[in-house]
């Protein structure tokens, strides 16, 4: 991927998604985009993308949008402990989070949580982990997250069958 692109769908995120560019997507989910994180050092890190750009917060939505969004996030939420839970037996749990602090859009961080991570930050917010875990390039979303990428995918997929099945 080149820089052009690379900044190309980073800087419009949702834009790109809609457009079918933005190479993090996983999943079209009813509210939203499932997307894999940029940052792997919780591998399976995954965010729900509002996919509306013009949406800041959940408040921004009709009632039964931000139910959608709500069930979407749930969804991924799912999708993202099954997957993590097979592929390491350190897999502890999945914290979700809507905070809208710093991108201006609507969406929803789905963190998976180890029992490996630093007993210093087990119990804490991941907001907490070193800098370096964020920007370091041996944590950056590669090929080497592939395989994790698909189960999401997959989990999703099955989670969407048995979700529409029972609204039948």
């Amino acid at each position: 991927m080149t820089t052009a692109e690379t900044t190309g769908w980073r800087s419009d995120r949702i834009g790109s998604a809609l457009r079918g560019e933005n190479p993090t997507v996983l999943r079209r989910l009813e509210a939203g985009f499932a997307v894999i994180g940029d940052t792997q050092f919780l591998p399976g890190y995954s965010i729900l993308l509002v996919d509306d750009p013009g949406v800041q917060r959940l408040t921004d939505l009709p009632r039964a949008r931000r139910r959608a969004f709500l069930e979407s996030m749930d969804c991924l939420g799912e999708a993202v402990e099954l997957a993590c839970r097979s592929a390491d037996a350190a897999f502890r749990r999945v914290n979700l989070e809507i905070l809208g602090n710093a991108d201006p859009y609507l969406h929803a961080h789905i963190w998976p949580r180890y029992d490996w991570e630093p007993a210093d930050l087990i119990h804490r917010p991941v907001w907490l982990h070193p800098h370096e875990r964020w920007t370091g390039r041996q944590h950056a979303l590669g090929p080497q997250h592939q395989a994790l990428r698909c189960a999401i995918g997959t989990e999703l997929d099955r989670l969407a069958g048995t979700r529409s099945e029972g609204r039948q």
